[in-house]
Protein backbone atom coordinates (compact mmCIF):
# COMPACT_ATOMS: atom_id res chain seq x y z
CA UNK A 1 0.00 0.00 0.00
CA UNK A 2 1.36 3.33 -0.55
CA UNK A 3 2.40 5.87 1.92
CA UNK A 4 0.03 8.53 0.70
CA UNK A 5 -3.82 8.18 0.94
CA UNK A 6 -3.54 10.42 -1.88
CA UNK A 7 -1.47 8.27 -4.44
CA UNK A 8 -5.14 6.08 -4.90
CA UNK A 9 -7.60 9.06 -5.21
CA UNK A 10 -8.38 10.09 -8.64
CA UNK A 11 -7.60 14.21 -9.50
CA UNK A 12 -10.90 15.68 -8.58
CA UNK A 13 -10.29 13.63 -4.76
CA UNK A 14 -6.99 15.29 -4.80
CA UNK A 15 -6.12 18.35 -1.76
CA UNK A 16 -5.79 20.73 -4.32
CA UNK A 17 -9.09 20.53 -6.24
CA UNK A 18 -10.55 19.55 -2.19
CA UNK A 19 -9.49 23.36 -1.60
CA UNK A 20 -10.60 24.80 -4.57
CA UNK A 21 -14.18 23.53 -4.57
CA UNK A 22 -14.30 24.98 -1.31
CA UNK A 23 -13.50 28.01 -1.70
CA UNK A 24 -15.65 28.55 -4.62
CA UNK A 25 -18.65 27.68 -2.98
CA UNK A 26 -17.48 29.90 -0.51
CA UNK A 27 -17.21 32.84 -2.54
CA UNK A 28 -20.12 31.49 -4.85
CA UNK A 29 -22.31 31.76 -1.69
CA UNK A 30 -21.34 35.23 -0.86
CA UNK A 31 -21.49 36.91 -4.44
CA UNK A 32 -24.78 35.29 -5.19
CA UNK A 33 -26.45 35.34 -1.43
CA UNK A 34 -24.54 38.91 0.14
CA UNK A 35 -25.78 37.19 3.44
CA UNK A 36 -22.93 36.95 6.21
CA UNK A 37 -25.02 34.49 8.19
CA UNK A 38 -25.59 31.85 4.96
CA UNK A 39 -22.41 32.36 3.78
CA UNK A 40 -20.84 31.49 7.23
CA UNK A 41 -23.25 28.33 7.38
CA UNK A 42 -21.75 27.67 4.02
CA UNK A 43 -18.16 28.31 5.12
CA UNK A 44 -18.90 26.44 8.30
CA UNK A 45 -19.83 23.29 6.59
CA UNK A 46 -16.83 23.74 3.89
CA UNK A 47 -14.19 24.04 6.67
CA UNK A 48 -15.74 20.50 8.56
CA UNK A 49 -15.29 18.79 4.71
CA UNK A 50 -11.73 20.33 5.06
CA UNK A 51 -10.96 18.98 8.46
CA UNK A 52 -12.02 15.12 7.54
CA UNK A 53 -10.74 15.05 4.20
CA UNK A 54 -7.48 16.95 4.72
CA UNK A 55 -6.64 16.45 8.12
CA UNK A 56 -8.76 13.18 9.50
CA UNK A 57 -8.47 11.21 7.03
CA UNK A 58 -4.76 11.81 6.00
CA UNK A 59 -4.21 10.78 9.68
CA UNK A 60 -6.01 7.41 9.72
CA UNK A 61 -4.33 6.23 6.58
CA UNK A 62 -0.59 6.86 8.49
CA UNK A 63 -1.84 5.20 11.06
CA UNK A 64 -3.14 2.57 9.38
CA UNK A 65 -0.18 2.01 7.19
Amino acid sequence: MPERVWALKPWWCQPWSILATGLALDLGSWWLLRRLWLSGLVFGAVALWWWLFLVLMPAQWREMV
